[in-house]
């Protein structure tokens, strides 16, 4: 699996650790960025990791800014992308399994490193069950198409 993860400069920090504990597992990331502390504005880092995940150029993708919540409202902007933010065990785990995201979100000012890494590896060993949720991940699904084909026609 690879995977792209991506930071504001909030979320830098985390970012690193999280880049060496995948990597350390054999687990190839790609950095979408930020390189530094510089101030970013997080909706640029969200937009470049989404649209790499709808383009299925990466199954999954890991953003972190200060909440996890502006990365996840800007990413789910992308048609074909589901980000969950995820603070805790139960909802990183549900966050696969249930809803098929393809995108985490974490605050590095709300979960601390170990947490950090615990989030990543369960949402990474999940995989989405399917059964009952498959026809609400559908429902979820035809609202995104819904929407992609009403801003087509310029409505």
């Amino acid at each position: 699996m690879k995977i792209i993860i991506g930071s504001d400069e909030l979320g830098y920090d985390l970012k690193e650790i999280i880049k060496n504990h995948l990597t350390n597992k054999g687990i190839e990331v790609v950095d979408a960025g930020v390189y530094d502390k510089n101030p970013v504005d997080y909706p640029d880092i969200a937009l470049s990791v989404a649209e790499k995940i709808a383009n299925n150029e990466f199954e999954r993708g890991i953003l972190i800014c200060g909440t996890g919540i502006g990365m996840a409202i800007t990413a789910n902007k992308v048609p074909g992308v589901r980000a969950a933010q995820c603070h805790d065990v139960y909802s990183a785990e549900r966050a696969r399994k249930s809803n098929n995201a393809q995108i985490m979100t974490m605050g590095a000012l709300v979960v601390g490193v170990e947490l950090a890494k615990k989030l990543v590896d369960v949402w990474l060993e999940s995989e989405f069950q399917g059964g009952r949720s498959i026809r609400k991940v559908d429902k979820i699904n035809n609202v995104d198409k819904k929407f992609r084909k009403f801003e087509k026609e310029g409505a």
